[in-house]
């Protein structure tokens, strides 16, 4: 996984496989407490990007179609691997975004396994609805997946809040593209791990790591990502 006096080569993850970008360009993200070289970061691209879109939206209809008893399991699984390595990845956390290996053990790896774990549990228990309105009518609700989700998350709570936009987004049928901050992308890396190791279809989740400028960018306007969520500055969500 993660070794503390090594340079980590991170890769996109694309369709279960970890890919170079296509451009074979990488630029380093820093440790924040000792300003040495962490990581060397994917520098990707539109083409990458379409890559992933591409892996994602052809998981999709297999995905969307799974029974929701499957897709609690296996977020399920996702929280219990993330767990059984909760030091390795509070390290990672600590060193890439500077945080305390004691906050990141208490607060943000075991609040990621509890995001995996609540829509584990609200997808066997979602209800649609419907009312009967004064007798001549009938409303009703129909939750449906949506399609291929842009997530793209920020540097102050990594883990954390990437995986509270996966988790949704995978339970309730949709697959996705993630777009880690540049600055903090060592856990979303080890969370590639995790999800290939868990079981999870090939296409169903894809990382793509780069700048908010280009990977970002293309991502956001890409025609078949109909679904972005997006955390991160008002200048860059304008």
């Amino acid at each position: 996984f993660f070794l503390m006096a090594a340079i980590n080569e991170v890769r996109n993850f694309v369709n279960n496989e970890f890919v170079a970008p296509l451009s074979g360009e990488y630029f380093d993200s820093y440790n924040p407490s000792t300003g040495k070289v962490l990581n060397h970061i994917p520098d990707s691209a539109e083409a990458d990007v379409e890559n992933a879109v591409t892996a994602a939206n052809n998981a999709f209809q297999g995905w969307s179609n799974t029974p929701k008893e499957t897709r609690s399991a296996l977020l399920n699984t996702i929280a219990t691997l993330i767990e059984s390595r909760l030091d390795e990845f509070a390290a990672a956390e600590s060193a890439d975004q500077g945080k305390p290996v004691s906050l990141a053990k208490m607060i943000d790896i075991p609040r990621a396994v509890t995001n995996f774990r609540f829509f584990a549990g609200a997808i066997l228990h979602h209800e649609d609805m419907s009312t009967h309105i004064d007798g001549v009518a009938i409303n009703y609700t129909i939750s449906q997946p949506v399609g291929v989700a842009g997530l793209i998350s920020p540097w102050n709570l990594p883990l954390y809040l990437l995986t509270w936009k996966i988790a949704p987004a995978i339970a309730t049928g949709n697959t996705c593209v993630c777009k880690p901050s540049e600055v903090t992308s060592l856990t979303a890396f080890m969370l590639c791990s995790v999800i290939k190791e868990a079981g999870v279809p090939p296409g169903v989740i894809n990382m793509i790591f780069g700048t908010g400028a280009k990977a970002g960018n293309a991502l956001c306007v890409h025609p078949r990502v109909p679904l972005i969520s997006f955390t991160g500055g008002t200048k860059t969500g304008e």
